[in-house]
């Protein structure tokens, strides 16, 4: 077999086998394959497309160029939740102890953060004491304790992946569905979960900028998971505007703690019920969406919810006492507030412009070799949809120095107000289950 042959078949148009892709994935690993080969494939991928067979054995080729985690160990149904990044999105901290509180088990393997994006894995270290570095017996343990845990990444996942991932990028050929997917899905595939929930971000601040393409991919994952025998769903939502009002790690922290007060932001909390509820349905702890919802609203509202993030925070070496006290968090030495010039309504806000403004701050990393200041961040006091008087704040900054004026720019960059009503954006776009 040679990959010139499979370039020229991919390049025409035709389906590879299994094999074939077993082969090419394999060689490229090993080194076999050189790197000017596997852009000419990505980019025939990128012209051409691939077969849903394809795409799924493209995926399980990925998974099995490393280890693979086998979570075996642990008891019940392991859901697993992936968003595909955005800003404010504060899911994971209120899902997995709100999910975990009733019985399903959240064996979470999460990632930091790097341009304008944020990292769970930073969040959860603005609470002082949290770590991630456990073995992954320890990890195990805690799971089948708690029902809940949260790691870095481990060991030698995918490594296919990261090589054709770093060619993708100097090579044009990031943007194609079936890369995109198979990139995604190999990595959760290789994590060990029974069951995965996908929240796929479209808009401003999102990868997919269109709701076709998201909806594309979106459909594209689900029938891989489903293909390699782990329930798959997604729910497409909206990233045209940051989620929630917090930009910046331990704010995130506090509003994620809000939020299992039941008196988070309504969008946050609204996202979080629906992706909560596909996770339970999946673990089999209630027989539909309707009735798992009430299950995790109820949680909420009995407080169950919050003591399950005590108990989560404490087990992994964390002051669970900022949970009820929330100002022993980090907080930066400033705060100033953005006036707004005009009066009118918000009608746009640039979610990515606001990422990029906390990055600056030093929310987020640049590079990943930058250090990152976990008190800085940016809190929205107008979303789209929001009536404002001129003067009003439409952002307030927390910022450890007083030059700040890069920052207002982007900020002023990043909004549009109209003088006619708008209407507040739509929060959830679809939920794709086959």
């Amino acid at each position: 077999m040679r990959m010139v042959d499979l370039i020229e078949k991919k390049r025409d148009g035709k389906e590879l086998t299994k094999e074939e892709i077993d082969f090419m994935i394999k060689g490229y690993t090993d080194g076999t394959i050189p790197d000017y080969q596997m852009s000419a494939f990505a980019m025939a991928v990128f012209f051409n497309g691939m077969t849903p067979d394809e795409i799924a054995n493209l995926t399980m080729a990925m998974v099995e160029s490393g280890d693979q985690v086998d979570l075996s160990a642990i008891e019940g149904i392991k859901v697993d939740k992936h968003s595909t990044g955005g800003v404010g999105d504060t899911t994971t901290l209120v899902l997995a102890p709100l999910v975990a509180s009733l019985g399903v088990p959240v064996a979470k393997m999460s990632g930091r953060g790097l341009g304008h994006t944020g990292g769970t894995l930073d969040k959860l270290e603005s609470i002082p004491g949290f770590h991630i570095e456990i073995s992954e017996q320890e990890f195990f343990d805690l799971v089948n304790k708690n029902k809940v845990a949260v790691i870095g990444q481990t060991g030698n996942l995918t490594p296919a992946d990261k090589k054709l991932y770093g060619l993708r990028d100097v090579t044009a050929t990031v943007n194609s569905i079936p890369l995109i997917a198979s990139s995604i899905m190999s990595k959760k595939i290789a994590a060990g979960a029974d069951a995965i929930v996908l929240d796929v971000k479209v808009g401003s601040g999102a990868f997919m900028k269109d709701l076709d393409s998201a909806r594309k991919l979106a459909k594209t994952m689900v029938e891989i998971g489903n293909n390699v025998n782990r329930k798959t769903m997604a729910v497409i939502s909206n990233m045209d505007q940051p989620l929630g009002y917090a930009v910046g790690n331990a704010l995130e922290v506090k509003e994620a703690i809000d939020t299992l007060k039941g008196q988070g932001p309504e969008d946050l909390y609204d996202l979080c019920l629906t992706l909560g509820s596909q996770m339970v349905v999946l673990a089999n702890k209630a027989k539909t969406i309707d009735e798992a919802r009430q299950m995790l609203e109820e949680s909420i509202r009995s407080g169950k919810a919050l003591e399950k993030f005590k108990t989560f925070v404490a087990a992994q070496g964390g002051d669970s006492s900022v949970i009820d006290d929330p100002s022993k968090l980090p907080s930066a030495k400033f705060t100033f507030e953005v006036p707004a010039k005009e009066d009118g309504y918000v009608s746009k806000i640039v979610a990515e412009s606001i990422g990029t403004a906390a990055m600056l701050l030093g929310a987020g990393r640049a590079t990943k070799e930058s250090t990152i200041d976990l008190s800085v961040g940016l809190v929205l006091r107008k979303k789209i949809g929001d009536k404002v008087e001129k003067g009003e704040s439409l952002v307030t900054i927390h910022s450890n120095t007083e030059s700040v004026d890069e920052i207002v720019n982007r900020i002023y960059h990043a909004y549009t107000i109209s003088k006619e009503f708008v209407k507040p954006a739509t929060l959830i776009y679809d939920e794709i289950t086959e």
